[in-house]
């Protein structure tokens, strides 16, 4: 026989399939107490800052893939409500041009019968002045005067004394005439006034300028029905500015027991210090009626002559 035939053989144990280390415990302490020292040393020098930028710099594309279909839901979403409030908005901007449409023809019928009824009564008809565009080139060299020089002068038929607006009411009135350009003093000049009613009661005053973009009411007695949020327009008794253009809105009132005169600041309606055109209206043409006075007798009839009368450039 051969040799450890006999021989009693050792049992061998079987290898194990997955190698067993470190507790996961263990690990997860491990790398808790990596991370908070990290986070210290981080706040403490802040090493880590441009490694992070770049980290979420490289993470930037991911993030946008991951957010398209979010994305998309929310503009399919967008589409819908934006489409059902622009038709809801075109329903009722169809509605209120049918509506001023409407109005616009009561308009008309209105305007024939006033022109209607003013030949009966033998009134004047009301004056549309004519008006000029114009373009501010710069301001006044004086800073202590509010006003503007504008393109149009003598050569385009403008004339001292000329109202000037814009959209939003009167700015001022024509001073000074060049060849090619004029100057303009807003009312908000110390050197410029303008005849003011208040719309709500037709109380008649006279506005000045005054510092700071503001209007002065002044000699109007303390107990005056003029309140805040009154609306000035032009009375048209000084021949210059056509009535009913508005001027401004009286915003502050101080009623002073002890002086007999309220003081009333008011700002102007127009853009003053934001505009960048302006129109300038023709001047009205104004008649004067004169007697003759070589007819004195008050039984002969007496016939009258018609001027015209301009104003003057100033108020």
């Amino acid at each position: 026989m051969l040799k450890g035939v006999h021989q009693k053989l050792e049992t061998q144990q079987t290898p194990a399939f997955f190698v067993r280390g470190v507790s996961p415990f263990s690990r997860m302490v491990l790398f808790c107490a990596l991370s908070i020292i990290l986070m210290a040393v981080d706040a403490k020098l802040n090493y880590l800052s441009q490694i992070r930028q770049a980290f979420i710099g490289g993470l930037h594309p991911v993030e946008r893939i991951a957010d398209i279909p979010s994305e998309f839901i929310r503009e399919f979403k967008k589409y819908f409500s934006v489409h059902n409030q622009l038709v809801q908005e075109n329903y009722t901007l169809k509605q209120q041009a049918f509506e001023n449409a409407i109005k616009l023809q009561r308009l008309n019928t209105l305007e024939s019968e006033n022109t209607h009824l003013r030949s009966f009564l033998g009134g004047d008809m009301p004056i549309h002045p004519r008006a000029v565009l114009g373009d501010i080139s710069h301001t006044g060299r004086d800073p202590f005067r509010n006003v503007v020089i504008v393109n149009r002068g003598s050569q385009h038929n403008i004339q001292a004394g000329q109202a000037v607006v814009d959209a939003k009411g009167v700015l001022g009135q024509v001073t000074r005439i060049y060849p090619f350009s004029s100057e303009v003093t807003l009312i908000t000049d110390k050197n410029l006034s303008i005849p003011v009613q208040v719309e709500r009661n037709q109380l008649r005053a006279i506005a000045f300028g005054q510092s700071g973009n503001t209007l002065d009411i002044p000699y109007l007695p303390s107990d005056v029905d003029i309140k805040i949020g009154d609306k000035l327009v032009t009375s048209g008794i000084d021949g210059i500015y056509p009535a009913g253009l508005a001027v401004a809105t009286v915003t502050k009132i101080n009623q002073d027991p002890m002086s007999p005169f309220a003081k009333i600041i008011s700002t102007p309606t127009a853009q003053v210090s934001h505009h960048l055109q302006l129109l300038i209206l023709e001047l009205p043409e104004l008649k004067e009626v004169e007697r003759n006075p070589e007819e004195t007798d008050d039984d002969e009839p007496t016939t009258t002559t018609v001027k015209e009368a301009k104003p003057d450039a100033r108020t």
